[in-house]
């Protein structure tokens, strides 16, 4: 364990209970940790036995209110476990989020000690909330719908591809790669309703979600992959994470547009295409739809409305644990 600076700071006998926040700048190779109030830092490689050292350096978990980094796919999971089994609260932020606070307080150097720095001090000042961590069975499930998404991606662009080709050859590529998606998306999907079933608490949370008119298993599998927050949240902070909420503008007697912004690209993804059928068929968003376009408004915006609905409606029934009923007339 390398530690990179010492300064002068209140010692932890003096600092009240869970006063520190600790940034942690992940890497493949190394985690670089700094402690805010003091500025102390520390690097340690992304190991099992760096994390231990790291965990040594930390100290006292009862004085951390909270460990600060950037999601980096599968070099964070072990750290986020580590973390989790000795049960340190943790926040993970969105890496644009976190170069806008560095910018806006002048730290415009990147390094991972920086970094490291800037993130601790981003999760002192601005007090973000702490997720429950996935659990082995979630990051499982995250880890099969994001590979069937790619799949789609790639079925998509194969698809535009085929339109253009006009040597034979490769129109049989083509249609072979089809034809091997088809068979690895159902394959996927297979696996992926067997890891559901293996839990009682996962498979009930599918059938309620799916019980919302509009909402079929491959929806539910993503909303339950990408947003396990479901059901623990304010009507408000569901809207807010799937970055449906819209942004109000304005500024003394002017009125802007509102518009959405931020949140998770991907439920909104996978919601655009169930808003459309429940839109149609699902008896009170229609009525929203209908509502929204007799006041003149956009059927995109409309739509988005209805994506709002229904992610609020997920979060909420998820919340009371039963499956949807129509509203009576």
């Amino acid at each position: 364990m390398e530690k990179m600076t010492h300064p002068v700071a209140a010692s932890k006998a003096e600092l009240p209970p869970a006063s520190i926040t600790i940034g942690i700048d992940v890497s493949k190779d190394h985690l670089d940790a700094a402690r805010h109030p003091g500025g102390d830092t520390v690097r340690v490689a992304n190991t099992r036995k760096g994390q231990t050292a790291l965990l040594r350096w930390i100290g006292d978990i009862k004085a951390v209110a909270r460990v600060v980094f950037e999601p980096t796919g599968p070099y964070h999971r072990t750290l986020e476990e580590r973390l989790a089994a000795v049960g340190i609260p943790q926040v993970k932020v969105n890496p644009r989020q976190a170069r806008r606070f560095a910018e806006a307080t002048g730290k415009l150097a990147k390094t991972d000690r920086v970094d490291a720095l800037m993130l601790a001090r981003y999760g002192a000042l601005l007090d973000p909330v702490a997720r429950p961590v996935r659990t082995d069975l979630q990051n499982r499930l995250a880890e099969l719908v994001a590979a069937r998404r790619s799949l789609m991606r790639d079925r998509t662009a194969t698809l535009n591809r085929l339109k253009t080709l006009t040597i034979g050859l490769l129109q049989r590529h083509a249609r072979h790669r089809l034809r091997q998606i088809e068979a690895q998306v159902t394959s996927l999907d297979a696996a992926t309703d067997a890891l559901v079933a293996e839990d009682a608490h996962l498979s009930r949370r599918r059938d309620v979600l799916t019980s919302i008119p509009g909402l079929g298993t491959v929806t539910a599998h993503a909303l339950l992959a990408d947003m396990p927050e479901l059901g623990m949240m304010e009507e408000g902070q569901a809207g807010a994470l799937a970055g449906l909420a819209p942004i109000t503008r304005q500024s003394g007697t002017w009125r802007g547009r509102s518009f959405i912004q931020g949140g998770r690209a991907t439920i909104r993804q996978a919601l655009y295409m169930p808003a459309i059928v429940a839109m149609r068929f699902n008896p009170d968003l229609k009525r929203v739809y209908d509502r929204l376009i007799a006041k003149g408004k956009h059927a995109k915006i409309a739509i988005t409305a209805i994506m709002r609905k229904l992610v609020v409606l997920a979060n909420a029934l998820l919340h009371k644990d039963r499956l949807w009923t129509p509203k009576a007339a």
